[in-house]
């Protein structure tokens, strides 16, 4: 939820960007309008986490447990599942997995480590001058048109073999 909540602000501040682009076309002087990356993250993140916390106490209030750590099923006759050695049995058990990029080694790509996954796009402190983003998913999609909205020259890198 994070990521999509943080997309989402991402979005509608390039959004925003766009409006005032067009501002003079409607007949509103815009001049000397600046963004600051550093305000919209601190706002985003604070916004981010005031709604994790909503959430939170709504499934609190709901008097379901979340239970976080890493997690097995096991060979036990009711359905039980092991967290961090602690057992927990019910009839229907949830797992929210989550997920993670696969980042590619120096070896196989040289200069990877270079890069950064989508989240770490989220934990940039100031916007970049210039950017490239390597993808063809909607995620890469939307982070290269928010980036070149609010300033960042950037470009989308996509495999040869994948374009349709």
């Amino acid at each position: 939820a994070n990521l999509r909540l943080c997309g989402q602000v991402m979005w509608n501040t390039a959004l925003h960007a766009e409006f005032i682009h067009d501002h003079a076309d409607y007949g509103f002087e815009t001049a000397g309008v600046k963004f600051n990356w550093r305000t919209i993250k601190e706002k985003r993140d604070a916004y981010v986490r005031r709604l994790n916390d909503i959430y939170e106490n709504n499934v609190k209030k709901a008097r379901i447990d979340i239970i976080r750590g890493y997690g097995k099923f096991t060979a036990d006759p009711e359905p039980t599942v092991e967290v961090d050695g602690r057992k927990y049995t019910a009839p229907h058990i949830v797992i929210a997995t989550g997920g993670r990029p696969d980042v590619p080694s120096d070896s196989n790509i040289p200069g990877a480590s270079l890069g950064m996954t989508s989240d770490g796009f989220f934990d940039l402190e100031e916007l970049p001058r210039r950017s490239v983003v390597i993808g063809a998913g909607y995620i890469a999609v939307e982070i290269v048109g928010i980036l070149s909205t609010l300033g960042s020259t950037s470009s989308l890198l996509i495999r040869h073999d994948k374009v349709g």
